[in-house]
């Protein structure tokens, strides 16, 4: 990480209470922050890369089973800049994840990162709470983006995103091949007709009452691409990570731990992000260590290369409790004060 910032310096993150209005409302709530978020992508990526991917990412929505479309076409239609389909379907980020029990409290905790070299991520974000059909939830989360990466439902259940490697698929290629296997592994998603993983993970804290009803949602909906979820329950025994294809699921319990590389050993890809598997090996430790004292705001079990320079987000969660620990980060250290729950 680069630099230093001076903790008065920072800013806060925004809490929002969205009661039943859902998350399209946050862009009438928090333009500025909307207007941020797809600014610092069109600047990233160049406008005309942001509106062709747009559009392809309009025209997969469109054939994809998603029941938030009408909720897309609406923010799609806001003033804003171009780039709201991409923006909600871009995945293309590394992650940190481990679900583990938590002795003082008696239920299990959620340690993540985020890694993603978007500047403006880390800044950017805002934590949102909404109603729902099976109770409230607390979404971590970009004004514009519809779905859900990281959330807790306080008394059910805390899960979280991590995006998966690129499959190998061109094996009759040199392993120095891998953008074929990019390539054809985007094309694939493209032309499926199955939801994205962030808007599954949205109707499971929507619909889902228990632990064991989400687990059994997030493991048998078809999805459109691979993705590992970590979800981290109110009892000891209930955590685990959940690895997926499109139609097929494998679930592990001990450890509960994830970053960005297959943990089947019959699955080939591409690991994202840096140094994957050293990153699950730290956050395994840390989850067992009684000095990485969890939800103390102090994010000990951040340290290299658990923290690095793409790591735009840090979060802990333990839904027995209700306590939510948050803070942003950008390249050059943290972008915004910790923020805490209750």
């Amino acid at each position: 990480m680069e630099g230093t910032t001076h903790v008065s310096d920072l800013p806060d993150i925004p809490f929002f209470d969205l009661g039943g209005a859902g998350p399209l409302a946050l862009i009438e709530q928090a333009p500025g922050y909307a207007h941020g978020m797809i600014s610092c992508g069109r600047q990233q990526y160049s406008p005309m890369a942001v509106d062709v991917m747009d559009r392809l990412s309009r025209r997969w929505a469109h054939k994809a089973t998603s029941p938030y479309l009408a909720e897309l076409q609406a923010a799609g239609e806001a003033d804003l800049p171009g780039g709201i389909w991409f923006m909600n379907h871009a995945y293309e980020w590394g992650c940190t994840t481990c679900a583990s029990q938590d002795e003082s409290s008696g239920g299990v905790s959620l340690r993540r990162s985020l890694d993603w070299p978007f500047d403006g991520l880390g800044r950017h974000v805002v934590v949102a709470r909404q109603d729902s059909p099976a109770g409230p939830y607390v979404n971590i989360t970009w004004p514009g983006f519809l779905g859900v990466i990281t959330a807790m439902a306080p008394g059910r259940f805390a899960i979280a995103i991590n995006q998966a490697p690129v499959l190998r698929r061109a094996s009759f290629l040199p392993r120095w091949c891998w953008p074929v296997d990019w390539v054809i592994s985007r094309w694939t998603t493209w032309q499926s007709d199955f939801r994205a993983p962030g808007f599954l993970l949205r109707q499971v804290f929507e619909s889902c009452e228990t632990y064991a009803d989400a687990k059994k949602m997030l493991s048998e909906t078809p999805i459109a691409l691979p993705v590992f979820y970590t979800i981290a329950g109110t009892e000891p025994d209930q955590a685990c990570v959940i690895e997926r294809l499109a139609e097929r699921a494998r679930v592990f319990e001990d450890p509960a731990a994830v970053a960005n590389h297959w943990l089947s050993p019959d699955l080939e890809g591409r690991s994202r992000g840096q140094e994957s598997e050293t990153r699950r090996q730290r956050i395994c430790a840390a989850a067992q260590d009684p000095d990485a004292a969890l939800l103390t705001g102090g994010f000990s079990w951040l340290t290299p290369p658990v923290l690095n320079k793409d790591t735009r987000l840090a979060v802990e969660a333990n839904a027995r409790t209700g306590r939510l620990v948050v803070q942003g980060y950008e390249k050059t250290g943290a972008a915004t004060t910790v923020f805490s729950l209750p």
